[in-house]
This record gives structure tokens, C-alpha cells and sequence, in this order.
């Protein structure tokens, strides 16, 4: 079933979620208008008297997906959702901004000066990418406290300890002493992978230092991330993922995966904003309590749930018994409103068009969710999904079977304005 409806009345406050078939009455009578589609909302048209129930927002907050729920009466998950974050396509978007400026600076053609020591970061400050996933969770908590009756917050506050994850009998002093004591970083990777190329075991030839995880696609320069490669397999690999480069090399492949590590990037993005994102909710002034990472999958285990985002969300804090009424939750990805660029570039950072300053053409605009009934010419039929603008009126509409090109902005009509995110049910 899919999640509860919310419902709102005659001035905009919110009443208690309803059942589904609930909202279909309501709207089929009359009593209540579509107000929002995503989170769908209605708003009534006659004022409720129905006594307000105790409900719970509930996050699991994640590196690249945060879980969202809300339980009423302590025991019934009413709504889900799983927020899908960008922070990865921010991060890309900065380093592809940094080299088109630095190969501008190189070539000494026309480019930005590097400006050096002149911000000063305030207290409390988390990276781009990282402020993101913050940023984008206190938005859809706002947006739920406006359309329902929540009486408190709850947020697992999980903390991850990095070097256990790797070495699980780490203690004492031992937390002092990390993977290259006593060495320096070429030495160490020489003797960690037997001073031959990690790829094709040739030796006694200059090795280059190698990123398993290419930087390109958001691997770090962690120790367990790097090995050695000849120059002619560090070309040839490039930035594939190494799964594909060893697809006919499974041995290989197989010993690699278990000399290096698995990446504490998730981990460490979490540990970074847990804070931030448990003050910021506080801000709301509504209750906020947190539960342990432990706790959650102990609740989950117990009441024999399965695993996702949503549900674990759910699980948090103190649960006795809970009765999942919904199986569809709410599919949130973070898009972005788009980009400043007053002209694009080719993959060298020279301009090669104009990019159109007006956004809003016949009252729409590029990512707006629109359906669009044609009744006349070649593509006559009914289409729904998002749309880009162009001044000459004829729209393109991107739908779950593909583009449609050249649909005229008279059969168009709103289903949900553009806020910066896609949805799926």
C-alpha cells in the first residue's frame, strides 16, 4: 500500500494523515482539493474537528541515502521515504570546476586569478558535499512539519570508530600507531605489494603509484586505496572500475580486493555531520531524542523486519512492537535547481554556447513536472513526466518510455512545480 495521505485544513495547519482510500472519498465528495503531489497533500475545504494524534519523525541519516519514516500512537508506520543524496555529484562538479581553471592558468589564456586566504571558514564548517546531506534533511523535515502534526524528532546517532572497522582487536596505544609507522608512503607500498605491478606482476621495472578506486570516480588517497601498476597497465586501466579491468583476471582481482580495504568514505561522511544535523534539528524546536546504530538493527532483528533505509529509520530509539501499514515509501532523489553558468563549456573550459538567463518560458521551467494531453497532430496521447523549456514554446517531456520532443506548451498543464528533487513511488 502506499503511504498515508497528508491533509491540511481551510488555514493551512496540519491535520492527521489519512488512509488512502480515505483521500480518494474525500476528494471525489468535494470536502478536499489536491494541495501538493509530492508529498501528495490535500488541503480541506470545510474545518476539521478531529483531535489531533502524537506522531514521530524518525531519520536514519546515511552517507549516500537517509531513511525518513513517521510512526503514530508509538507503534503504526504511517509514511516512508528514502532521500537520495548528491554529494558525490557535488564533490565531481568542484574538482571538474578546479582543473578546467588550473589548465586555464596554465595555458595562460583567459581565466579567474586563484584567490588565496581570502575567506575565513566559521566554526563548525563541513565541506560542500558534506553540508549537503545536512542541508537536504532539514529541508524535508520542515516540509513534514508543515503538513503534519509531529510531537517530536528522533535520530540515530551513530558513531563509527575507523580503525576498529579494519582491525577489530585494535586497543590501547595501538590507536596511535596507523599503517605506515616507520615507513614512508612508497617504501610501505614497495613491500605491502611485493615490489612488482599489482595488475601484471612484471618486476624490476619503475612501478607509479596507483588508485584501485580511480580518483575520477570518487576514490581517495587512503593508503589501502592505493597500489603499484608499470606504466602500461596504469594507461591501460585508466579510470575503469577495477572490477572491469580484471574481469578476465579473477585471481588477480580476488588478491587485491583482499590486501586493500573497503573504503570508510560512507563512514567518515556520517561521523562528520552527525553533530551538525542533531543541532539543527533541535533548532526546530520541537523534541529531539537519538539512538545508538546498535539499537536500531537489535529492534529491526527482533520485530523481523527488512532491511532499508525507511525501515531503520522506523527502528530507531525505543520500539516495542511496530506494524508497518505501508510497502511503497516515497523515492526522494536530490537533483540540484540547476547551474549559474552564464555560458557552458567544452572539456577544456573554453565557452562554446550561450546558455539562456531567462528561466520561465510560458510560465514554465525546465524540470517542472507537467502532464501534457495532445489532441491533434502526429503525436496525439497523454504524457507525463518533466519538461525542457524553450522560447519557441514546443517543449520536450521526458517520461518513464523516453523523450518526447516537440510538445507544443497549450496541451501542457502542472502536476508539480520545480523544488530541486525527482520523485518515484
Amino acid at each position: 500500500m502506499s503511504n498515508y495521505v497528508f491533509v491540511i485544513n481551510t488555514n493551512k495547519k496540519p491535520c492527521n494523515p489519512v488512509h488512502p482510500g480515505t483521500a480518494r472519498q474525500l476528494l471525489k465528495s468535494g470536502k478536499a482539493a489536491v494541495f501538493r503531489r509530492f508529498p501528495f497533500t490535500l488541503i480541506l475545504k470545510t474545518e476539521a474537528k478531529e483531535p489531533l494524534r502524537e506522531i514521530q519523525l524518525k531519520i536514519d541519516p546515511g552517507s549516500k541515502t537517509t531513511g525518513i519514516a513517521l510512526i503514530t500512537q508509538g507503534t503504526y508506520v504511517i509514511w516512508g521515504a528514502e532521500l537520495i543524496h548528491r554529494g558525490q555529484a557535488i564533490k565531481s562538479s568542484l574538482e571538474s570546476r578546479k582543473s578546467l581553471r588550473r589548465g586555464r592558468r596554465n595555458r595562460h589564456t583567459r581565466y579567474r586569478q586563484a584567490r588565496f586566504l581570502n575567506r575565513s571558514r566559521t566554526p563548525g564548517w563541513l565541506a560542500p558535499s558534506l553540508q549537503h546531506r545536512v542541508e537536504t534533511t532539514i529541508t524535508w523535515v520542515n516540509k513534514l512539519i508543515k503538513f503534519v502534526p509531529i510531537t517530536g524528532i528522533s535520530q540515530e546517532l551513530v558513531r563509527f570508530d575507523l580503525q576498529q572497522i579494519e582491525n577489530p582487536e585494535i586497543s590501547g596505544s595501538e590507536y596511535q600507531q596507523g599503517e605506515l609507522v616507520g615507513y614512508e608512503i612508497r617504501e610501505y607500498l614497495l613491500e605491502k605489494w611485493d615490489r612488482k605491478c599489482s595488475y601484471c606482476d612484471v618486476k624490476d621495472v619503475p612501478l607509479q603509484i596507483e588508485h584501485i578506486v580511480p580518483k575520477a570516480k570518487g576514490g581517495s588517497n587512503r593508503i589501502s586505496n592505493l597500489c603499484l601498476a608499470c606504466e602500461k597497465c596504469n594507461l591501460k586501466k585508466g579510470t575503469q572500475d577495477i572490477e572491469k579491468f580484471l574481469a578476465k583476471k579473477p585471481e588477480v582481482l580476488k588478491r587485491i580486493k583482499s590486501l586493500s580495504l573497503r573504503p570508510l568514505k560512507d563512514a567518515a561522511a556520517v561521523n562528520s555531520t552527525r553533530w551538525k544535523l542533531l543541532n539543527r534539528l533541535k533548532d526546530t524546536g520541537l523534541p529531539v531524542v537519538t539512538g545508538s546504530g546498535g539499537k536500531t538493527k537489535f529492534n529491526r532483528k527482533r520485530l523481523e523486519l527488512p532491511k532499508s533505509h525507511w525501515i531503520d529509520a522506523a527502528c530507531v530509539g525505543d520500539v516495542e512492537t511496530l506494524k508497518v501499514l505501508v510497502t511503497k515509501p516515497l523515492s526522494i532523489k536530490a537533483s540540484g535547481h540547476g547551474t549559474r553558468q552564464i555560458c557552458r563549456t567544452d572539456k577544456f573550459g573554453f565557452p562554446n554556447r550561450y546558455c539562456s538567463r531567462t528561466k520561465f518560458h510560458f510560465g514554465f521551467q525546465t524540470g517542472d513536472i507537467v502532464k501534457a494531453v495532445v489532441v491533434t497532430g502526429k503525436k496525439i496521447g497523454t504524457y507525463l513526466g518533466r519538461i525542457a523549456t524553450r522560447t519557441t514554446g514546443s517543449f520536450n517531456i521526458s517520461t518513464s518510455d523516453g523523450l518526447i520532443q516537440g510538445i507544443s506548451h497549450k496541451y501542457c498543464k502542472f502536476i508539480h512545480r520545480k523544488d530541486g528533487y525527482g520523485y518515484l513511488i
